[in-house]
């Protein structure tokens, strides 16, 4: 065999082995959260800390027991209302099939779900926290290969869909130092991940839906490991951070690669010039890939949180921007929460008007 015959055969090789694919983003799980601008590393104390930080479990001593829901999606280039304007095109026209062909070829979605029951409780100074968890992200491009185009005057091309559930039961402990100058906290996670790998064509006058289309999903199960510290040198300052997925956990996917959950880290900080208000921001430390090609999550979120009446209730207010796209704006979100006895219903969200991103989030909760 010739030299050049070896280096197409090892070509081929190498393009038949599997390729992980990185992601995914930092999900902001909670209303909370949502509602301060995704800022939660530092300020989360409740059940919610198993997701967000397990050290600061042991910054209160409660029984706090919640169910949450949270769904954010982010829609690139305007691709819901050009599919819209696709399925109505009907009667043919070479320009205004151009017209929708190019539009869409710009676009991508992604979207990011979480839901699941969060449990806090304590020993003295030992903290635990339990959850069982759904964590999803999903991307959606156009496929390189099938670009939209103009075709006997209408529009045809193809959609590529890429998702992963992370099915979880995920078990924390935190201990608190000096009088809870310092604590330290970890979290080891069961992870059953659902993988998707699909496609979906679409045509002029032809209905699309491209959460249809993410076909059968590859399951496979392995396990996850978060740490996190919280330093707080005063009673109106705490500086925290989170690693979370430090074994870089790895999936099999439909198409033969796996996904891989490669290592997110993200610090937070958070101010209480007075005991009913809180200030708080969050930044990602690492870039983290997405399942859209090219396109990168790297978050920084600024947030207010302000209680009266003795937190019966709670108006919260922030923003925040993927530092990785600096032409985005920074998306505002607002929440609110009421607090009868130990009965808690929050619920946050925001709207970024140029890329029409949404993020929603509630939840109800008992604390002792």
């Amino acid at each position: 065999m010739t030299l050049t015959g070896k280096r197409a055969l090892l070509l081929a090789v190498l393009c038949s082995l599997p390729v992980p694919a990185m992601a995914v983003e930092f999900a902001i799980v909670g209303p909370r959260a949502a509602g301060m601008g995704g800022a939660g590393v530092a300020v989360t104390t409740d059940a919610l800390a198993t997701y967000w930080n397990p050290a600061g479990l042991a910054m209160t001593q409660a029984v706090d027991i919640r169910a949450v829901v949270t769904g954010q999606a982010i829609d690139r280039g305007d691709v819901r209302e050009t599919l819209k304007d696709i399925e109505n095109f009907r009667t043919p026209d070479p320009t205004r099939a151009q017209e929708l062909a190019d539009r869409i070829n710009r676009g991508t979605v992604s979207g990011i779900a979480a839901g699941g029951l969060y449990a806090k409780g304590h020993f003295g100074e030992h903290a635990f926290g339990f959850n069982v968890s759904d964590v999803a992200t999903a991307g959606a491009f156009v496929d390189p290969s099938n670009q939209f185009r103009q075709t006997g005057g209408s529009v045809q091309g193809a959609f590529l869909l890429r998702g992963l559930e992370a099915r979880q039961a995920a078990f924390s402990y935190a201990y608190a130092f000096a009088d809870k100058t310092f604590a330290i906290g970890v979290t080891g996670k069961i992870i059953q991940g659902a993988a998707y790998a699909g496609s979906v064509g679409v045509s002029g006058g032809q209905d699309v839906n491209l959460t249809d289309n993410f076909g059968k999903a590859k399951i496979s199960t392995t396990y996850g490991v978060d740490v996190g510290a919280i330093y707080q040198p005063s009673s109106w300052l705490r500086v925290a951070v989170v690693a979370k997925d430090l074994n870089q956990p790895e999936f099999d996917a439909p198409d033969g690669s796996q996904y891989k959950l490669n290592p997110q880290v993200r610090g937070g900080v958070a101010v209480k010039p007075w005991s009913t208000l809180t200030l708080a921001a969050d930044v990602d430390v690492t870039s983290n890939k997405t399942f859209v090609p090219g396109v990168k999550s790297q978050v920084i979120g600024l947030g207010a949180e302000q209680t009266i009446l003795s937190e019966f209730l709670s108006f919260r207010v922030g923003a925040f921007k993927n530092m990785q796209d600096a032409a985005s704006p920074f998306t505002p979100t607002a929440g609110f929460g009421i607090r009868i006895f130990a009965l808690r219903v929050d619920v946050g969200g925001g709207y970024d008007f140029r890329e029409r991103g949404a993020l929603a989030s509630g939840s109800v909760s008992l604390t002792f």
